[in-house]
């Protein structure tokens, strides 16, 4: 393991001087010949009913070409993603403010915003709904279905009502999150280039250019053979370029197909947020019971999640929050219910970790509760119950050995010193100090009902000059994953790193791998390439060995490979001349690869299964400080350990560690998107609170390595894991430091300050 050449080498990024020198090419620096602009006219209100669309102003602006509506729409009209229930362009009804009900395509992208204003709508107000738990009522205003429910889910295992009855002790509590808004900052955009014989190539900032490839193929009613989407260097993602770049692209190639020249649709920042998906809002209610020596023998929740106007991919969130919302413990007897439900507000989606913050946030709250009720230290009952090699998970899962949970708390419980400090006096003047654990666990990949999504491919072709193109179907957003794929081929070849060239995603280039989510880029595409170079490199290796025998190196000697150089009883020979030789004898120097994930399964009744190939986890410790005169909490120190697997690039794990720790950070203490019937309020960076680089803690990061088998070499996910459980670590020591149990995310100054307030009055 010491002895590679790359893995585990914190080499140079590949992307990094294209970025740092303004170089990379965004979507929005894209123009093509005779190039329009499009902008979107969007519902004034909640819900309304649309009576009427009218450009006649529209048109007396200089530059005005055309009005798309939903009837310019050649093939289905309802976006192709789970459910189905997404126009994409409104035909009667709106359901949220900001929906796009029509565009303007205009010469230039100031005439189609200042036209798309002067549209007129005639319409009729609609009731609507804003609260998840009222849309649940069964007499409430009904608007999706009969039930108002997206999604729902049950996991039962053993017999939890009973358990908790025969509990010694027990807990229980409601909690409530808001939304978090990506904060990319690339707002939205895409380009849509029709081509010669009815093609269209779509430019677009998108994490998953399949999802934008099956709905311009869908909206336009052609082939996917006539579609191809090439991904721009992408600006950010964070989950908010999954499913929505689809909507955005499949705008602007209508609007190409009526105009028959090229069209870009770029949002501005009010519309992005008003528009885009967001982090589900959530509430819960959570009870554990256990033993009075720890053991936790019972979990209940309810667990539910603000969909938004349209279903999206709220089906699949809800599901994983679910099946990871008891947390990382060994329990027998649990029940979680888990719904998804519809209001009139803009739909949430994908984010970073997926449906787990907010539940994790719950439980981890309730379990520091748990600890002080049994007068256990909240570390030492973590480790009694957490799972382990051999433990079942809530769906009956046996965990395999590829588990550092333990060894993750007990690093962090060393490095924080948390024993003097949890002990230590909390008040020092006007400041109060604290420290908060949590502990996660995170299931790698799609897992089972995502499991035919779960496969991705590799073209690798190495050229005579021996450098290498590589093309895979996951993406690059900024993670790094350019340059972690470049270290396996350059790995798996024995080629120089830098003769290796990973490219941007281009659908016409490699199969349907699926979405650039869930942690699984590094495990999918790394083993997509290594398929794929395995071949390519046991032609290498042979001719390698031949040419070093050819100069006289002895035939019982060991070949060694190592950074672009074969080496055998004192004979060396470059990769460069092996595969000039390679190209002379016309051997094969182009392979496809191909990976699924392995089986998983899922019983809807119950819950149970074997649902994930993988899990990573992590443990958090947070230190804040807390002006007891305003309230406003100061973070100081994050510690945080990992087990991702192999790290394969130290520093860009490092970097997912820090950047996801300010994201949950930020989330867990700042960001408050305020809605007021119906209406976003504060749909802006002013208003809407983002952590930067002056809120920074001091971060103790660690890496342990269990290593996972079918890895590739031996790496599992790391993106999602560092933001999962830094709310309720930090929730955790707001409560250590000044008694205050802030059951809501963000936990803003002025909650701090009543808790402090309310306290001092019961004295």
């Amino acid at each position: 393991m010491n002895k590679f050449s790359y893995i585990g080498k914190s080499v140079k990024r590949k992307d990094a001087l294209l970025k740092v020198e303004g170089l990379s090419k965004y979507a929005d620096d894209y123009v093509f010949e005779d190039m329009l602009y499009a902008a979107a006219v969007r519902s004034p209100k909640p819900r309304i009913k649309i009576l009427n669309i009218s450009d006649a102003k529209a048109k007396k602006i200089s530059g005005y070409v055309t009005l798309v509506t939903h009837k310019d729409i050649g093939g289905v009209k309802q976006w192709p993603i789970v459910i189905n229930d997404y126009p994409f362009l409104c035909a009667d009804e709106t359901k949220f403010e900001g929906e796009t009900i029509a565009l303007v395509v205009a010469k230039t992208l100031r005439a189609a915003r200042k036209a798309a204003k002067l549209v007129e709508i005639k319409y009729k107000e609609l009731p609507f709904l804003t609260d998840p738990l009222k849309s649940l009522e069964k007499k409430s205003l009904k608007i999706y279905g009969s039930d108002n429910i997206f999604s729902k889910f049950i996991i039962k295992k053993g017999n939890a009502k009973d358990a908790m009855k025969k509990a010694d002790i027990a807990v229980k509590d409601e909690f409530s999150t808001n939304y978090q808004v990506h904060g990319y900052l690339e707002t939205q955009c895409a380009i849509a280039v029709p081509e010669p014989g009815g093609l269209m190539t779509v430019h677009s900032s998108t994490q998953c250019p399949f999802y934008v490839h099956d709905a311009v193929a869908a909206v336009l009613g052609i082939g996917y053979n006539k579609v191809k989407i090439v991904q721009a260097v992408t600006g950010g993602g964070f989950g908010g370029k999954e499913d929505v770049p689809a909507l955005v692209a499949s705008h602007a190639a209508v609007c190409a197909v009526k105009t028959n020249r090229p069209v870009k649709l770029v949002y501005d920042r009010k519309e992005d947020f008003m528009s885009m998906s967001k982090r589900h809002p959530s509430w819960s209610s959570v009870s554990y019971g256990a033993k009075k020596d720890g053991k936790i023998t019972s979990c209940i929740i309810k667990y539910v999640l603000d969909g938004g106007a349209y279903s999206t991919l709220s089906p699949i969130v809800l599901w994983r929050g679910a099946v990871h919302a008891a947390g990382p413990y060994k329990i027998d007897n649990i029940l979680i219910e888990a719904y998804a439900v519809a209001t009139n507000k803009a739909p949430s989606g994908a984010f970073r970790g997926f449906g787990q913050p907010q539940i994790s946030f719950a439980q981890e709250s309730l379990i520091d509760d748990l600890s002080e009720k049994l007068s256990i230290d909240p570390i030492d009952l973590r480790l009694k119950n957490i799972i382990g090699p051999g433990a079942k998970t809530a769906t009956g899962q046996k965990i395999e050995a590829s588990c550092g949970l333990k060894e993750a708390l007990l690093a962090v419980r060393k490095n924080s010193d948390w024993n003097k400090k949890i002990k230590a006096k909390k008040f020092s003047g006007e400041k109060a100090r604290g420290i908060g654990i949590s502990a996660v666990y995170y299931g790698v990949g799609l897992g089972a009902k995502g499991k035919f999504l779960d496969r991705a491919g590799a073209y690798v072709n190495i050229f005579r000059d021996a450098s290498v193109g590589i093309n895979v179907g996951n993406t690059e957003m900024g993670q790094g994953a350019l340059t972690v794929l470049s270290q396996i081929a350059a790995e798996t070849l024995n080629a120089p790193y830098e003769n290796i060239r990973v490219q941007e995603v281009d659908t016409s280039k490699v199969s349907d791998s699926g979405p650039t989510v869930a942690s699984r880029t590094t495990l999918m595409s790394g083993n997509a390439i290594i398929e794929a170079a395995k071949p390519l490199r046991n032609r290498i290796f042979t001719m390698a060995k031949s040419m070093l025998l050819k100069k006289g190196a002895e035939s019982s000697a060991i070949m060694n490979a190592y950074q672009g150089v074969f080496s055998m009883g004192g004979k060396k020979v470059s990769f460069k001349e092996v595969i000039a030789e390679c190209w002379a004898r016309r051997l094969k120097m182009g392979e496809q690869g191909w990976h699924i994930a392995p089986n998983t399964t899922f019983n809807d009744k119950d819950g149970q299964g074997d649902i994930y190939s993988v899990y990573s986890y992590n443990a958090n410790i947070a230190e804040i400080e807390i002006d007891k005169e305003t309230g406003v909490i100061k973070p100081i120190k994050m510690s945080c350990a990992y087990d991702v697997g192999k790290i394969v690039n130290p520093v860009l794990a490092e970097g997912q560690a820090e950047g996801g720790i300010l994201q949950g950070m930020s989330w867990a203490l700042y960001e408050n998107l305020v809605y007021k019937n119906g209406k976003m309020l504060n749909p802006n960076f002013t208003d809407y609170v983002l952590a930067n680089t002056n809120d920074k803690p001091e971060y103790d990061i660690i890496f342990i390595e269990k290593l996972y088998e079918r890895g590739p070499y031996k790496a599992k996910g790391m993106g999602e894991v560092p933001l999962i459980g830094m709310a309720g670590a930090i929730a955790n020591a707001v409560k250590n430091a000044c008694g205050i149990r802030v059951k809501k995310i963000p936990i803003l100054p002025e909650d701090v300050w009543l808790g402090l307030k309310n306290k001092r009055k019961a004295k």
